[in-house]
Formats: structure tokens, C-alpha cells, sequence
């Protein structure tokens, strides 16, 4: 082996070594994380299962309330168009009888 060949094998070792460290210090914050959100709810002190489902199911349904709100005021729209146009279409009729 060269002594370029060995400075080459020795540059991408220090390189890998560099990557495997910052993997491991991602894994280490992550399973930190983990530990920590585990603690929390082992306590008591953080939201049950239970809870957590509920307040899913209550943004789930203020969503669904958004939604029809929204329906129910394009409903109203069509529906004061039509009396409008219905309004228009009676004035006509009863202007062209007399």
C-alpha cells in the first residue's frame, strides 16, 4: 500500500466516523425524546390515551362544524337567489296580465 493509498483509507474512515457520530447523536436525542414523552405519560401528569382520542374526535368534529357552516351559508346564497329569481319571474308574470 502507498502512502497516499493509506492517507486515502485513513481521510474516508475519519468520514464515516464523523457520519456514525452525528447518526448516533441523532438517535440519542430521539430516543431522549422518547424516554422523556414516556415519563411523562407514565406520571399522570401527561394526557391520557383516552384524552388524547378525545381531543382528536373534538378537532375532528369543530372541523366537521366548519364545514357545514360553510354548506349551510352556500345553501342560504342559492336559496335567497331563487326567491329573488322567483320574486322576479311573479312581478312578471303579474305585470304582463294586467
Amino acid at each position: 500500500m502507498s502512502r497516499a493509498s493509506l492517507q486515502a483509507d485513513l481521510a474516508n474512515a475519519l468520514d464515516h466516523n464523523r457520519r456514525l457520530a452525528t447518526r448516533v447523536q441523532q438517535l440519542e436525542k430521539r430516543l431522549s425524546q422518547l424516554l422523556g414523552e414516556q415519563a411523562w405519560r407514565d406520571s399522570g401528569l401527561g394526557a391520557s390515551a383516552d384524552l388524547d382520542q378525545l381531543q382528536r374526535h373534538a378537532t375532528g368534529l369543530e372541523q366537521r362544524m366548519i364545514d357545514l357552516q360553510s354548506q349551510l351559508e352556500e345553501r342560504t346564497e342559492e336559496l335567497q337567489a331563487a326567491r329573488a329569481a322567483n320574486r322576479e319571474l311573479t312581478r312578471s308574470l303579474n305585470h304582463g296580465q294586467h
